[in-house]
């Protein structure tokens, strides 16, 4: 392939968001030549999340970058990991765990992560007829919590469209990691009530991931999609093959 091909984006969103939240990078990305694909985060369990991330990889042809916010930073560290087409990871406000880690070891690492107060648990149907929980943002706590940066009246409309995460997911261990093997870049929110700014230096600084900085909230890729989107090319241009 030369340098002047270029990649397909693949781009994960998190828990408590959905695809949308990429609105603001999805037409910079295309207009740069990238092909975009937005995943629909099932947000059910790491590993079938991964599966499915995976089963969308490989129906790519041709290199692939991949970027996540927040929880879908762990799916796509599973679902990278081995994968021959994957050349660069952008962790957004995300994630990096290693092997035996939980996010409840994550958030709780170093001080800051408010989420957590906020979260309501709802018991949904499981596939072998019981249930589980899975947990939702207090709408009227989202705009603090999750979005602090974002305009009043988007943040009330990402709280009421919200996705939940099956709390089995935040607390199943990760079991792969692909920023071991493959050359990754993490944006740290230093506003953020999710993931800590201190703790995304942590994981960036282990990973020996490239850092990059922005005075945002969690919700970075709504409020500071132009740095998002900005981190997303560089990740491209420096890994293109």
């Amino acid at each position: 392939m030369s340098h002047t091909s270029k990649q397909t984006i693949v781009l994960v969103h998190g828990a408590y968001a959905d695809s949308s939240s990429w609105n603001g990078s999805i037409t910079a990305l295309v207009e740069a030549g990238h092909h975009v694909i937005a995943v629909a985060n099932p947000l059910r369990s790491i590993e079938g999340d991964a599966a499915y991330l995976r089963s969308i990889l490989d129906s790519i042809a041709g290199p692939i970058v991949i970027a996540g916010h927040s929880y879908g930073g762990v799916v796509m560290s599973h679902a990278a990991d081995g994968h021959p087409d994957v050349t660069a990871l952008v962790y957004v406000a995300s994630f990096l765990p290693e092997p035996g880690e939980t996010l409840v070891d994550l958030v709780t690492k170093f001080p800051g992560a408010r989420l957590g107060d906020a979260a309501q648990p709802v018991l949904y149907p499981t596939p072998d007829g019981g249930t589980a929980p899975e947990l939702y943002i207090d709408q009227a706590r989202f705009h603090e919590l999750f979005a602090g940066d974002v305009d009043a009246e988007v943040a009330q409309q990402m709280a009421v469209t919200q996705r939940p995460l099956a709390l089995a997911a935040f607390e199943a261990p990760s079991t792969r990691a692909a920023w071991k093997s493959i050359e990754s870049w993490v944006v740290a929110a230093q506003q953020d009530l999710a993931v800590p700014a201190e703790l995304s230096r942590f994981m960036a600084d282990r990973a020996d991931a490239h850092l990059v900085e922005v005075d945002a909230s969690h919700a970075v890729t709504v409020s500071q999609p132009g740095v998002v989107t900005d981190v997303i090319l560089q990740a491209a241009e420096k890994s293109a093959r």
